[in-house]
């Protein structure tokens, strides 16, 4: 495993992060397992969020931590702020109610690093960021950051923190994969994938700020489960929504490339894909979704995988 600093976290994170949404109380003893294979393999660090299973995410994750005495040694990442159906949520309000409930179900006293889980462009920045703030000063939280943002934003939220002298987002969370997002997912989505996302990559690349990305597989587009052609002859209307979000003529040359030089590499799809991420000019952590035994070993490896600037570009097909 390799780690990492996130200013503000109080220890090194690990590359690739752990997400959690596949956790359930109705399977404690598979997500203690999974929980407990990822420690073994080296990962520190656990993606979670407010709305994850209605909250049964973090309450498992935090049980879990409990029961192994591990809350000093692992490194806890938590969103809250989403919207509903209402409305977007993204106010000091429902910061603070969003954060005491996860606080609750976490069973601790505090959150390694605290990410808004989407953003509102109409939401004053001065509001958002005074927030956060007092929340870190009150040690509710170690630091914090913003996911699904655009870098224009976290710009003007970090130029409103340096005026007034508090803390700065710590880390940003987008979408950022060898596949190009075709589709926004879930709609307030942010990419870093694409012509679309080169200024914001050229961004992070100068500034440094740490990029968690989530979906780093594509929700199994690259798990190497699918070939070119098995993805191809998908029907229009199937409902595997990697098919929906990921499919098209560029990602499914990249797919066969990686394919081709996880062969060469003797490597699996998915550890190529990761070792992408890990080759590009921005401070990357991976989110993965490991839900299988030996999967996140398996994706841990991907950071033993050098790749040269040729097969980068490869890849990327260029």
């Amino acid at each position: 495993m390799r780690y990492g600093p996130i200013a503000g976290v109080p220890m090194s994170v690990s590359r690739v992060i752990q997400g959690t949404m596949m956790l359930s109380s109705e399977a404690l003893d598979a997500s203690f397992a999974l929980l407990d294979e990822v420690i073994e393999n080296g990962g520190n660090a656990f993606d979670c969020a407010h709305v994850y299973g209605g909250g049964d995410a973090e309450r498992v994750l935090g049980a879990w931590i409990e029961a192994r005495g591990v809350r000093d040694k692992v490194v806890i990442v938590d969103k809250g702020a989403h919207p509903n159906a209402d409305r977007k949520r993204v106010t000091p309000y429902d910061i603070a109610s969003d954060l005491h409930d996860s606080l609750a179900r976490l069973r601790t006293d505090r959150i390694d690093l605290y990410l808004l889980h989407r953003d509102d462009p109409d939401a004053p920045l001065d509001e958002i960021v005074d927030a956060l703030n007092q929340h870190a000063e009150a040690g509710r939280i170690s630091a914090y950051g913003v996911s699904n943002w655009s870098h224009e934003r976290i710009v003007e939220a970090n130029t409103y923190a340096a005026e007034h002298g508090l803390r700065p987002l710590a880390a940003s969370s987008p979408h950022f994969s060898l596949a190009e997002q075709v589709v926004d997912p879930w709609g307030g989505c942010v990419t870093l994938t694409g012509q679309r996302g080169r200024l914001a990559r050229e961004w992070y690349a100068q500034a440094g700020l740490p990029v968690l990305a989530w979906s780093s597989l594509c929700h199994g587009f690259l798990s190497g489960r699918y070939s070119r052609a098995d993805i191809e002859a998908f029907p229009d209307d199937c409902e595997e929504g990697f098919l929906r979000w990921y499919r098209c003529a560029t990602n499914l040359t990249r797919l066969e490339r990686a394919f081709v030089l996880a062969r060469e590499k003797g490597a699996t799809v998915p550890q190529v894909a990761t070792a992408y991420l890990m080759h590009q000019p921005v401070d990357v952590f991976a989110l993965v979704g490991s839900s299988l035994p030996g999967e996140f070993a398996a994706n841990a490896h991907a950071l033993d995988i050098d790749l040269t600037p040729e097969e980068v570009a490869f890849l990327e097909g260029c």
